[in-house]
């Protein structure tokens, strides 16, 4: 978990500002925080998992930099996604999860990559706990399926 300094993805941003001399860059230890959770997002994806969302709430708590909420649709498919981010993180960024929650029940599995954290629900259990507006102060961030494309919009 990093404490930096932190600044919001814009579209102006993405769209690649003129000149970038006067405007703030993330900190290299954001941008590998953000890169773990677009990869999180993909492997989640990678089991058909629904509505990604991925909250940055590194300016409004310490818990972590970002949150990845996504959606499986039986207990099956929950910790098939679990499974399926713990390979592509260990593979692809020698990353293991520092703590993982829930795997008993399989409606919500919560997985601590200390900056990354990754929240798999059932619908209902989605639907209860509503991360997205409990963290609504938080930047927002939603995954495109089945593509690398993610759209930064302020909530």
């Amino acid at each position: 978990m990093t404490h930096s300094s932190h600044r919001q993805p814009t579209v102006r941003d993405a769209i690649a500002p003129e000149s970038t001399a006067n405007v703030p860059q993330p900190s290299q230890t954001e941008d590998d925080a953000l890169q773990l959770a677009y990869a999180i997002a993909a492997a989640a994806d990678e089991r058909k998992a629904g509505n990604i969302t991925i909250l940055q709430v590194g300016d409004v708590s310490y818990l972590a930099d970002y949150f990845v909420v996504a959606t499986g649709f039986s207990a099956v498919q929950v910790r098939a996604i679990t499974r399926s981010i713990e390979a592509a993180l260990e593979t692809d960024h020698n990353r293991r999860p520092l703590r993982v929650e829930g795997q008993g029940e399989g409606s919500w599995i919560v997985m601590d990559y200390g900056e990354v954290i990754a929240h798999i629900f059932m619908p209902e259990a989605r639907d209860y706990y509503d991360l997205e507006a409990f963290w609504g102060h938080a930047n927002q961030i939603v995954y495109q399926s089945s593509s690398q494309h993610f759209s930064p919009s302020q909530v």
